[in-house]
């Protein structure tokens, strides 16, 4: 009986290790190579002859072909390849790019001439998500291979003996590839060399591994495309415009990034309005990032910094002269020119001496700030007379606000500490009489923005809270409390201080007010719901009028001082930043520059549509939908909410920091909403943000996405992401404990704890004199403890992705941190990211790309199943 138990076990045995044999012999026999595919077709830019420098053989180390490799007589940065376009490869040669195929996989060139001659192979990847990837190069010949305008692989040779140099020809050389979303250029410089014993051939050859075979790469030769990182930082960007006094130019300040550094350049473009004609750039040497128009003539002052010193130079086109009128002053501010142009009132700061480095007292809240004792002083300089004055002094700082119309007073500001009540700081309001310095308190109070001078000088006209002159500028129902960041105008009379509210009844927020010397009104650029427009407000009829600039979000707005003309930057929610020119008369404006044209003539953008819907209260929420390039409402598609909710709204710029076409260019449809609370809508909407902190919205929010979802079937509901910052990253980390709906969430810069928030950022508390009004962690704990997302981390379920600068000074990283230490010991799905040497917002060009990529890598993860971009940004 033993026995056959024995040989019972042996078979068994024998049984098992055979399966496990022919298991092993099945997956060896069945393992799949990586997948292949030959590049085939081509555009070709080419070839030209390159003949060797003179005395390329006079030294030692000659002047090879291979050196060719090193110089590119092109920038090849700049190439673009598409079918007919044109290319200067010099003064006298040019060429088309022009179709090519490839005859037994491989291309087949022909060199001009005896001479060494050079060409250029392009073809385009389209990547459908993010791809690894290898690409084997084999040529006889030199060349050079671009992914993306970055060289990748080199191949070149130097005196090998005949035996070795043929061996060198047969190689093929290969390089892994990480190939994100949308279009990829691949560029091939190849040179022939006299020397060689071959055909000038190059053979192309893709492999990936069939986890990506589903979307693999597909090569094309049309240069459309979707947007990339790269179009969002690179190119050159319009940070402002403004207009001469006769409108007769303008002068744009510009920036572009010199990746792939992080450095910066600014500089200033003089052009005349009539036909954009580039009269003058003050570009190189030391950076000008503005000019400041002189009130009459083509005269323009501007300053040139060195370190912590600078001067200010004085520009007169007509004259053609351009001299210092104010030399080498430590720590100095901005200028500004009087009205009839006799002189500047410029600023300049004065350093405080730090406490003993052992230790410091702070003497009040906003001493936290490294800069809060620093004190900044306003100083008259004469332009004939070259000779200076100062004009203020004392404990605390002054701010100039506006110089009166006959040049004989100033209107600058103090801000005072009062921790009596909120916002825990008044704001005094003098004028200053020039001839005798003598100051005057015109108006003591709070929520102050700023104050400007009418052209008769007879009345102020001041934006402000709509509390900062008791209720005359409040439109509240009983019992609700106004969010004092919904800023509102008003004409103050010096004489009286009596001031009377002109935006009451007004719903948009005003952002900025330019007073009209030449008509008898006021130019106001708003929050309007989710756009930023300009109103023309008739003082006479005291009525507003919407002028349409073209544009969904007027960014800057600049108005001649003799004429109604305008110059204006602005952007749609599809549209990228441009420069207008508006006629105010007539209402007719034109793009005036277009900076980036170029970088987007190939770009295509899906189309972008309001949708609302109105809330359990009754109460519309707007929004829009971001749809991806190329939609088909057949599909489904993973879908991104994005959101705020604190005291403004998202308005339909394009780009920013958070740039929605980009998400959807990586296939997302985008649902944006403005919850209540929201400036730019009313002063009853922006209302229910105090006191609030995020219930409203958080619950508008989940109604919203279920409408949404409701209303478009082509949204995968399984497939639910949501994003938001700063007080939009605390709406993330908060909806996650009231809802599982999402499928992945992110929160950049958010508030875990309202209590550390309100206490330790430099802003928490002064912040939060409007959002939770005369309410403190010691009386309102079911706003403090009971709505933080931190004491109720146990009901988060979502994977969340906590991003933060790691020396953010307006939400500290502790925010993250705190519920970052709850969900690991929670064991729950969480990943903090912090990016070294950043602030609140991540603007240092080489960490802007990995925190932007960082985001669509998590969703890449979590909504569309596709994990590899996230591991190879951080690999376990």
């Amino acid at each position: 009986m033993e026995k056959k138990k024995a040989l019972s076990m042996t078979a068994i045995i024998l049984l098992f290790f055979l399966h496990v044999g022919n298991s092993v012999a099945k997956n060896q026999n069945t393992e799949k190579k990586p997948l292949e595919q030959d590049i085939t077709s081509w555009l070709l830019l080419g070839p030209f002859t390159t003949p060797l420098p003179a005395f390329h053989n006079e030294t030692k180390k000659e002047f090879n072909t291979e050196d060719f490799l090193k110089f590119n007589s092109i920038d090849v940065s700049t190439l673009k390849p598409k079918a007919q376009n044109t290319v200067k490869w010099s003064e006298t040669t040019s060429a088309k790019w022009k179709e090519i195929k490839a005859e037994d996989k491989a291309i087949t060139l022909t060199p001009e001439a005896e001479l060494p001659s050079t060409a250029y192979l392009g073809s385009y990847l389209d990547i459908k998500r993010w791809t690894k990837a290898k690409i084997s190069i084999k040529s006889p010949q030199i060349f050079q291979l671009y992914l993306n305008g970055k060289v990748i692989l080199t191949k070149s040779k130097f005196n090998f003996s005949e035996k070795k140099q043929m061996e060198s020809e047969g190689r093929t050389l290969s390089s892994t590839l990480e190939l994100e979303t949308g279009k990829n250029l691949i560029l091939l410089k190849t040179i022939f060399d006299l020397k060689s014993h071959s055909d000038w051939t190059i053979k192309a050859t893709l492999s990936f591994d069939e986890k990506f075979a589903s979307s693999c790469p597909i090569t094309t030769l049309d240069p459309e495309e979707i947007m990339s990182i790269s179009h969002l930082l690179d190119g050159p960007k319009i940070r402002a415009i403004s207009v001469s006094p006769d409108a007769d130019l303008a002068a744009l300040s510009l920036t572009q990034t010199l990746s792939p550094s992080d450095n910066v350049e600014r500089w200033v473009e003089l052009r005349r309005i009539s036909d954009g004609f580039l009269l003058q750039s003050l570009r190189g040497g030391s950076p000008i990032s503005r000019v400041n128009w002189a009130p009459s003539g083509q005269k323009f002052s501007y300053t040139i910094r060195k370190k912590n010193v600078a001067t200010i130079w004085l520009t007169d086109l007509k004259a053609g002269t351009s001299i210092p009128i104010l030399k080498n002053i430590k720590n100095l501010g901005s200028h500004t020119w009087s009205p009839d142009g006799a002189f500047i009132v410029y600023s300049t700061t004065e350093k405080s001496k730090s406490d003993d480095k052992s230790a410091k007292r702070f003497k009040n809240l906003a001493d936290r700030q490294p800069w809060w004792r620093d004190r900044s002083y306003l100083y008259k300089l004469s332009i004939n007379s070259g000779t200076t004055q100062r004009l203020t002094a004392g404990e605390l700082t002054t701010y100039l606000n506006s110089i009166s119309p006959n040049g004989k007073k100033l209107l600058f500001t103090r801000s005072i500490v009062d921790y009596s009540e909120r916002p825990y700081s008044k704001t005094e309001l003098y004028s200053l009489d020039l001839d005798k310095l003598e100051t005057k308190l015109l108006w003591k109070g709070k929520w102050f923005g700023s104050a400007q001078w009418s052209p008769c000088g007879k009345k102020i006209l001041i934006l402000a809270g709509p509390s900062a002159f008791g209720k005359i500028g409040t439109n509240l129902p009983q019992g609700l409390m106004p969010n004092e960041y919904d800023t509102q105008a008003y004409l103050f009379n010096p004489e009286t201080k009596k001031a009377v509210s002109l935006t009451k009844t007004f719903d948009p927020s005003i952002d900025q007010a330019v007073w009209s010397l030449k008509e008898n009104c006021i130019y106001f650029i708003t929050t309007d719901r989710s756009y930023r427009r300009l109103y023309r407000y008739d003082l006479i009829k005291k009525k507003f009028e919407y002028i349409d600039c073209g544009i969904e979000a007027l960014r800057t707005f600049d108005l001649a001082k003799n004429k109604p003309i305008a110059a204006y930057t602005g952007s749609s929610a599809n549209v990228p930043p441009k420069s207008y020119i508006i006629n105010l008369n007539t209402r007719s404006y034109k793009v005036f520059q277009d900076p980036g044209k170029d970088d987007f003539t190939e770009v295509t953008f899906g189309k972008v549509e309001r949708w609302a819907f109105k809330n359990k209260n009754g109460v519309e929420i707007e929004g829009r939908i971001y749809y991806p390039p190329g939609f088909d409402p057949n599909k489904k598609y993973p879908c991104i909410v994005n959101y705020y909710g604190g005291t403004s709204p998202i308005t339909r710029d394009f780009g920013g920091r958070y740039p929605l076409n980009l998400y959807t260019a990586h296939g997302y449809v985008i649902y944006v909403l403005q919850p209540s609370g929201a400036t730019g809508f009313g002063q009853e909407f922006s209302a229910s943000h105090v006191n609030d902190w995020g219930i409203i919205v958080a619950d508008e929010i989940i109604e919203g996405v279920k409408n949404f979802l409701k209303a478009h079937p082509f949204v995968d509901s399984k497939k639910l992401g949501c994003i938001g910052a700063s007080y939009g990253g605390f709406m993330t980390m908060l909806i996650q404990t009231r809802t599982n709906m999402f499928t992945a969430a992110i929160a950049h810069a958010g508030i875990s704890s309202i209590s550390s928030y309100w206490g330790e950022g430099y802003w928490g508390y002064s912040y939060s004199a409007c959002a939770t009004a005369n309410s403190f962690p010691w009386n309102r704990k079911d706003i403090y403890v009971n709505q933080s997302p931190l004491f109720n981390a146990d009901k988060i379920s979502t994977p969340l992705l906590l991003l933060h600068g790691s020396i953010d000074t307006n939400v500290p990283p502790g925010e993250s941190s705190q519920l970052y230490t709850a969900l690991k010991i929670l064991g729950r799905p969480v990943e903090y990211i912090q990016i070294f040497d950043q602030n609140h917002h991540i603007m240092t060009y080489n960490k802007r790309i990995l925190w932007t990529k960082t985001i669509i890598a998590w969703f890449d993860r979590w909504l569309k199943g596709q994990p590899e971009w996230w591991q190879n940004l951080y690999p376990d």
